[in-house]
């Protein structure tokens, strides 16, 4: 059970290679050694040597092929033939003559495994060239000349190596003789051979003519093959049969008898015998019709109408009629035969179109490129009627075609005006055409022609220019939008790419599809930049390709990515002391914030947060104006730490807080409400300065005189305002009726009376907008980038007029 199972998987990994190979020449005799498996195989490299004596070998059978039947094998593993081996009869031309043996190896009774042997026959030279006769006959004639050539049997090497069989001709002793061999290479490769005439023969100086061609093969050695050729030659049929007209006119009616002859040629020959015996034949170049209508008579020469004409048909006819000797060769001349019928009926014309770019019988193709003037078609009118009947006229009406005669019966169409495929891509043109008999006979056809496109649309865009909102924040390859642009042409010339243009200034964050779409290539900020303006080319694809140009705009609405930010007070907590007069109310100081963002995200409202349990102060949401809610006593001053935030109106709301430390004193001096437009500085100075010097005078002044009057209104009633308590209360809010507020290194002015601030408020609002730009006082902070430095000195308003600190720096 185990060794067939060992043979098959044996057999399965040995048959797709070769273990040993052989070389054997044929026609060694039946025995002869070829190798030795054993060595060669190295089998017993592998098995230790008290093994060898239990292998042996055996040729495994195959019943499909009788190759085993070629070899032999020795159990002891020797190689030998069995039989004469001919490498012509086992194996193809051209091709490597070899045979594949299969060789069990067993080990005692089980088997080890299975050789396959590849035995290459190597083939010798035995056998030489033959020729399939060993004599042929030619025969050349005294009238042929230098180069004429008659075909000979090449000779067959039936050795399969093509060195063995490669044959190559010459002749033999050909001195002196008009004859020479031609070898040339056919397309399955073998030779044509053919004798050929160097020179012209003369049968009366020699008739009888031997030559010998040797056929050799390429083989070690070389063997030939002789081929006798015997060449006669023969005498000449030198005179041709000459016809006593060239050409034969003859008139007959459509409807002539078949039984007499129409016509009777003649021709004559000068030579003798069969040599000077004439017959007569059309040649190949009288048509098929001419053949069907008109017999010839081949002994005499006569010529019949055999089938009546139809009114339609062609009115002359044209015979080709060669007279032939009977020579060897024949020789012959011809003559042309001209039979003119004649038609006496009226029969409609006929219309023949033959356009240049045909699509049917009908219809035809022009490119919407053609020039005007150019050829459409050749129009040829067929009318076989006689006189009148057979002349015609033709008209083509239309906008664009044409119908030019170029002469009787013939016409040309041409292209009249431009054509447009996009305007008009089908055109039908309709050609009359009347005969002049009586009646007059009409014919109408009708032609289809089609305009082929070619590129000449530029491609336009659905747009003069293309608007795309988008979010600030997306993120790559979010869509923008689609550019639409159309071409009328067709095929390659209506389908367009599109490519966004290189900008130098800045690398755009927007990437283009072949066909359009526009997206993202990373993320855009509205506040870095809001408004993209690029442009788009489109171009078609067709030859040559056209483009044009699109502009694009891009607008990046605004999120509310940015929260506010205090621009004053700046710091964080901001300190600020205030003097103020007990029971006054007004405002203390202006919160002023910015936010990158725009629109309702960039809509900012004030509040306070915390610090401000006693509710005594509030903060205008709009302005940011922070000021007294209530009558401020005596009893509120102190520090207060007030937590304020300003935010914004976008979704989400984003918002931003500060802190301001306030120190609250009672003060019988006033200061000028502190803003942040006090902390300019430069120019803005120097004018406060001005105006500062001019109101001290006035303060001064009024001051003098307020104190003259005081002093004189104390020395009348110093002994009454001593002794009366009640009339010292009664002077003491006079006394406060100013008061001042300080901050850190800044004052603000506060008072009693409303009409009073907004009067001293508004000066310095005047004075203000002089110096600061606009964008400071219409509250659109977001745009306003302006520094606001704190001046070191400080600027106190008492009575009516600016006094400037010792430390004020210009």
């Amino acid at each position: 059970m185990l060794a067939p199972i060992l043979l098959i998987l044996s057999i399965t990994s040995y048959t797709f290679c070769i273990d040993l190979i052989y070389h054997v020449e044929e026609e060694q005799n039946s025995g002869t050694y070829v190798g030795n498996i054993v060595a060669d195989s190295k089998i017993f490299d592998s098995l230790p040597s008290t093994d060898h004596s239990l292998i042996w070998f055996s040729l495994i059978k195959q019943r499909l092929t009788d190759d085993t039947q070629l070899f032999n094998v020795s159990k002891t593993g020797k190689l030998y033939t069995t039989q004469l081996l001919d490498a012509e009869s086992l194996c193809s031309y051209g091709k490597q003559c070899f045979k594949v043996v299969k060789v069990a190896v067993r080990q005692a009774k089980m088997f080890m495994k299975i050789l396959k042997l590849k035995i290459v026959i190597e083939d010798i030279n035995d056998h030489s060239p033959e020729f399939s006769d060993k004599q042929i006959n030619l025969q050349f004639s005294e009238g042929d000349w230098k180069g004429m050539k008659k075909s000979i049997p090449n000779a067959i090497d039936n050795d399969i190596t093509v060195r063995n069989s490669e044959i190559t001709y010459e002749l033999q002793e050909n001195q002196n003789k008009p004859f020479a061999l031609s070898v040339s290479k056919s397309l399955d490769g073998n030779s044509e051979l053919g004798i050929y005439l160097k020179e012209k023969l003369d049968r009366e100086k020699q008739e009888m003519y031997v030559i010998k061609i040797i056929a050799k093969d390429e083989g070690t050695p070389s063997k030939q093959g002789i081929l006798l050729v015997h060449i006669s030659v023969t005498d000449v049929n030198d005179n041709a049969p000459v016809f006593s007209q060239v050409v034969y006119n003859i008139s007959i009616q459509n409807d002539e008898s078949l039984l007499s002859p129409i016509a009777v040629l003649s021709a004559s020959d000068l030579d003798s015998n069969e040599n000077g015996k004439v017959s007569y034949y059309f040649s190949s170049k009288t048509s098929e019709s001419a053949k069907r209508h008109f017999m010839l008579n081949e002994e005499t020469g006569e010529i019949f109408l055999k089938e009546t004409f139809a009114s339609l048909e062609k009115q002359v006819n044209e015979l080709f009629v060669r007279a032939s000797d009977k020579g060897t060769p024949p020789l012959s001349s011809a003559a042309l035969v001209l039979i003119n019928v004649i038609n006496q009926q009226n029969n409609y014309p006929t219309i023949n179109v033959n356009f240049l770019t045909p699509l049917s019988e009908s219809s035809a193709a022009i490119s919407e490129d053609t020039e005007v003037g150019s050829f459409i078609a050749y129009v040829m009118l067929i009318d076989n009627d006689a006189g009148s009947n057979g002349e015609v006229s033709c008209e083509l009406q239309h906008n664009k075609f044409q119908l030019l005669m170029l002469g009787s019966k013939e016409y040309k169409i041409i292209l009249k005006n431009p054509v447009d495929r996009e305007t008009k891509d089908h055109y039908t043109i309709t050609i009359e055409c009347q005969d002049n008999g009586t009646p007059p006979l009409e014919i109408v056809r009708k032609y289809s022609i089609e305009v082929m496109d070619v590129n000449d649309v530029q491609p336009k865009f659905t747009k003069n220019v293309f608007k795309f909102l988008i979010y600030e924040n997306e993120k790559p390859y979010f869509p923008v939008g689609f550019i639409n642009a159309t071409d009328s042409d067709l095929g390659l010339g209506g389908q367009l790419t599109f490519s966004l243009l290189a900008n130098n200034k800045y690398r755009l964050p927007f990437q283009i599809t072949s066909y359009g779409f526009v997206s993202t290539n990373q993320s855009v900020d509205h506040e870095l930049q809001n408004v993209y303006n690029f442009q788009v080319k489109v171009k078609d694809n067709g030859i040559p390709k056209l483009e044009s140009i699109g502009e694009v705009i891009v607008e990046v609405i605004d999120q509310n990515d940015n929260a506010p930010y205090f621009t004053f007070p700046s710091v964080n907590p901001f300190n600020l002391d205030v003097h103020y007069h007990p029971q006054s109310k007004s405002d203390i100081t202006t919160l002023r914030a910015s936010d990158r963002d725009s629109h309702v995200n960039a809509f900012l409202r004030y509040e306070i947060l915390g610090g401000n349990e006693k509710q005594l102060f509030t903060v205008n949401p709009y302005t940011g104006v922070l000021s007294f809610s209530r009558t401020v006593y005596q009893n509120d001053a102190g520090s207060y730490d007030i937590k304020v935030a300003v935010k914004d109106s976008g979704t989400p709301v984003l918002s931003a807080t500060t802190r301001l430390s306030l120190t609250l004193t009672v003060s019988n001096t006033t200061s000028v409400l502190f803003t942040g437009s006090h902390s300019k500085s430069g120019s803005m100075l120097d004018i406060n300065i001005v105006i500062i010097i001019v109101v001290i005078a006035v303060v001064v002044s009024i001051s003098i005189v307020v104190f003259i009057t005081i002093c004189i209104v104390r020395h009348n009633n110093q002994r009454n305002l001593t002794n009366s308590p009640s009339l010292n209360a009664s002077i003491q809010p006079w006394r406060e009726m100013r008061h001042l507020i300080s901050q850190t290194n800044n004052l603000v002015i506060i008072t009693k009376n409303p009409d009073d601030i907004k009067h001293k408020n508004m000066q310095l609002v005047d004075l203000e907008s002089q110096l600061v730009p606009e964008a400071e006082f219409n509250k659109q902070w977001k745009s306003s980038n302006l520094s606001r430095n704190l001046p070191s000195a400080s600027q106190v308003y008492c009575d009516g007029g600016f006094v400037l600190s010792s430390d004020h720096k210009f």
